[in-house]
């Protein structure tokens, strides 16, 4: 089995841990090791689509529609002021 260390620990955290494993009747290892196993079993977060991304994706199964662009005129002159 392999072994971590963790540098740089808060003070209050470890605190934390050591209640939390008393409570459960562990040593501060094994309760180390419970909150690692449960979180990483947790599902993976989703990556958050952009609003335009999730919109495509949710009309995807009705497919697309051709639109007809209509041509663009040249730019106009900006006015002069005097």
């Amino acid at each position: 089995m392999a072994s971590i260390t963790i540098r740089r620990l808060d003070d209050s955290l470890k605190a934390r841990l050591r209640v939390k494993a008393a409570h459960h009747g562990r040593s501060m290892e094994e309760e180390a090791r419970e909150i690692l196993r449960n979180g990483l079993q947790a599902e993976a977060p989703r990556k958050e689509l952009d609003l335009g991304s999730a919109i495509r994706r949710h009309f995807a199964d009705i497919g697309g529609v051709d639109l007809v662009l209509p041509r663009r005129e040249a730019v106009r002159r900006p006015p002069k002021f005097k």
